[in-house]
């Protein structure tokens, strides 16, 4: 009976923390919404979302708002999802996203189509197929080496596709230079749609509840993989493909953004003391877009009119943040 009831208890502590989640991600979507350098108050806001008020109105809240703050949530989600999953599979609380070398991969190849003068279509389409080939690099360099060279060959290529980029930044002409650093700095307004991040977003949550109990028995080590039977290169292959693609995507939506990844999956497992994927898996991906959507809003109005790249925003309250987080895991106990 005891343990029931401090099961019971538990469940409710989780339920109250789901709805704060919840709630901080309303009050951030509604902040975002209403906020911005154009000048619209909030009265006119609220109308223009509901189809009334002028024309300018209507158009700032469909065209700029709504779609970055759509942008933020699916690009936010993903990294921070792609960040749970590196974490289980490597089993390193240090590892994130970029750790694959997957946006060095998109960066370079973005900007060789942004040096070539494609159109933007053209220039994801490039960062897609870099972020591809970053992937594919580590993979068979890697090969057969386990984990721990898997992260060690993410971190080398990340470095090289690093130098590959400045030096083409410094071939580059003098007039595209000034887009090709805000994509790299990270930037919204490169989501030409949003929806499709988003989705993404929720699909690749709704899969990755479907395999939380892999997942946990993965994270806990590969003795016990093994011990119940668990195909741990499949398992492996399939995760680091499913990273790499929840990567690439956000990468071509957002350009280079840090730290959500990073910090979203340590910040979830200490506040519900847990580690199990079936609660951290889908709010991180809420945690995740909340925290990005918070950072471009203060991007947009820090230095209005002028905007700057959220993913300057993210590193500057990042790292602060990712410390804060490390100092509480030392008192809260292992987590992962």
């Amino acid at each position: 009976m005891i343990r029931v009831v401090k099961h019971a208890a538990l469940d409710t502590g989780r339920l109250k923390g789901l709805t704060l989640l919840l709630a901080l991600a309303a009050a951030v979507c509604l902040a975002s919404l209403l906020n911005g350098g154009s000048g619209i108050t909030a009265r006119q806001a609220i109308a223009a979302l509901l189809g009334a008020g002028d024309e300018a109105a209507r158009s700032v809240m469909m065209e700029v708002r709504l779609p970055r703050l759509l942008a933020a949530f699916g690009v936010g989600g993903l990294l921070a999802l792609a960040g749970v999953l590196l974490q289980a599979l490597f089993r390193n609380p240090l590892a994130d996203p970029y750790v694959l070398g997957v946006s060095g991969g998109a960066a370079v190849g973005a900007i060789l189509a942004m040096i070539a003068g494609a159109a933007a279509m053209g220039v994801q389409s490039a960062a897609v197929l870099g972020a591809l080939g970053a992937v594919a690099l580590v993979y068979l360099l890697a090969r057969g080496g386990g984990t721990s060279r898997l992260l060690l060959t993410g971190v080398v290529i990340a470095s090289a596709c690093g130098s590959l980029v400045s030096v083409l930044l410094a071939l580059a002409d003098s007039g595209r230079l000034r887009g090709m650093v805000f994509w790299l700095a990270g930037d919204l307004g490169w989501a030409l749609s949003p929806w499709s991040s988003v989705l993404t977003a929720v699909f690749a949550a709704g899969l990755a509840l479907l395999v939380a109990r892999p997942l946990n028995v993965l994270s806990a080590g590969e003795m016990r993989a093994r011990s119940v039977g668990l195909q741990i290169e499949v398992w492996r292959t399939a995760l680091f493909v499913a990273c790499a693609t929840l990567t690439a995507i956000a990468v071509i939506s957002a350009g280079t953004v840090g730290f959500v990844g990073l910090i979203t999956p340590h910040a979830i497992r200490l506040s519900f003391r847990t580690s199990d994927h079936r609660l951290v898996a889908p709010a991180s991906v809420v945690l995740g877009g909340t925290v990005l959507a918070a950072a471009d809003l203060v991007a947009r109005t820090i230095a209005s009119p002028r905007q700057l790249p959220v993913g300057a925003i993210m590193a500057l309250v990042g790292a602060p943040l990712f410390i804060a987080l490390l100092r509480g895991r030392g008192t809260a106990g292992r987590v992962i």
